[in-house]
């Protein structure tokens, strides 16, 4: 058996593109366990600061991370539809690297490319946590490959329930999946009631990219409904993605372009600022696995939500108690819900509160990572 004190070697297979890959690695950087961070993605500068390496190549510069980034990359989004004839030469590469570390254990980050990279890797034991939509919404093409990916994971880590019960439709045995929630730094994303309140001006943000899973469309639609009644109230849409062009034109042709701010893509560590001046949080997404990121952050920072009756939404929101769930491509009934907290700002206060404990008590960060903390221990003793 690993003696208590001695620290893994973990290798992660997971995108360096993503926040939600590097605050899952952070944490266990920052406990002195060693990191072999593989990625199919080329890193944001996020990553590029955890890792210490601004020139990013084959290795870095930091001792207790070593990144590798798979060039060509065998994902669509980078490489175009055709990127999967690389497969074998990604699975190649992983090969190596695994031969020239030697980690404990490997934790796969989503079961689409990254997981069929893992899984052909023939390596033992594997993690693997679905992110959402890579086991939610499969094609019948795609089935086989998570399939795959599903059959050579020795244990599983879900943080919704119905990322759980689609992992148990593939077939995986109950027992060999634990419920970690990605979590919220709840030192990071906290309230600040001292802003001024001069030239006070209403604003809804949304944190959700402008991807069509993420319907912004339904919340445009909505804006021109509740600035019909309020004029001066700001739309704050931070983002990025492949329908930004249409949305803008949308707005534009509803005549809500004043209102409605596209500002891009924000770094992860600006956004605790946008969440805390803003009075209404809004995520119109059709698809999502357990309770999103971004509404748990909003949450944190004592946002009342209104969100579509996705993921695991009900489990955490109440209506009148902390937010609203809303149907899926209703803009009528988004506007009115939006409408109802911008009149009542007790209501607001009260649902403030409410979401602040309830993220400190079931999402926080540090908690989930000590549970994930046990469970690498508890697979690794012999």
């Amino acid at each position: 058996m690993k003696n208590e004190n001695c620290k893994l070697k973990i290798l992660f297979l997971a995108a360096s593109n993503s926040i939600h890959s590097v605050r899952w690695i952070k944490y266990f950087y920052e406990k002195g366990y060693e990191i072999i961070w593989v990625s199919l993605a080329p890193p944001i500068d996020e990553a590029k600061e955890l890792i210490n390496d601004t020139k990013i190549q084959t290795s870095s510069s930091n001792p207790n991370i070593k990144y590798y980034e798979i060039k060509p990359s065998p994902l669509s989004d980078i490489n175009g539809s055709f990127a999967i004839r690389y497969l074998p030469s990604a699975v190649y590469q992983l090969k190596k690297i695994i031969q020239k570390e030697k980690p404990d254990l490997m934790h796969i980050h989503s079961a689409g490319t990254y997981g069929l990279v893992g899984a052909l890797s023939g390596f033992k034991p594997i993690f693997l946590t679905p992110w959402g939509s890579d086991i939610l919404l499969v094609s019948k093409f795609k089935k086989f490959f998570v399939k795959l990916s599903v059959r050579k994971a020795d244990l599983f880590t879900c943080d919704g329930e119905n990322t759980r019960q689609a992992l148990i439709n593939f077939g995986v045995n109950p027992e060999k999946i634990k419920m970690i929630r990605f979590g919220t730094d709840v030192e990071k994303f906290k309230p600040n009631y001292q802003l001024p309140t001069t030239n006070y001006k209403p604003k809804v943000i949304s944190l959700r990219n402008l991807e069509p899973v993420y319907d912004i469309e339904t919340l445009i639609k909505a804006a021109e409904i509740v600035l019909k009644e309020f004029s001066d109230i700001e739309f704050q849409i931070i983002g990025d993605g492949s329908e930004r062009e249409y949305l803008e034109n949308l707005a534009k042709k509803l005549g809500v372009e004043k209102n409605v701010k596209f500002l891009g893509k924000v770094q992860n560590q600006f956004i605790p600022e946008y969440l805390q001046s803003a009075d209404i949080y809004v995520s119109t997404s059709l698809s999502d696995s357990g309770l999103a990121a971004s509404t748990a952050e909003a949450m944190a920072c004592g946002l009342p939500v209104v969100v579509s009756d996705s993921g695991d939404n009900k489990e955490w929101v109440k209506d009148f108690e902390n937010g609203f769930v809303v149907p899926l491509r209703n803009p009528e009934i988004l506007a009115e819900k939006i409408l109802y907290l911008v009149k009542n700002e007790d209501e607001r206060k009260k649902m403030s509160e409410n979401n602040r404990k309830l993220i400190e008590e079931k999402n926080n960060y540090y908690k989930e990572m000590e549970k994930m903390e046990e469970i690498y221990r508890g697979l690794t003793k012999k």
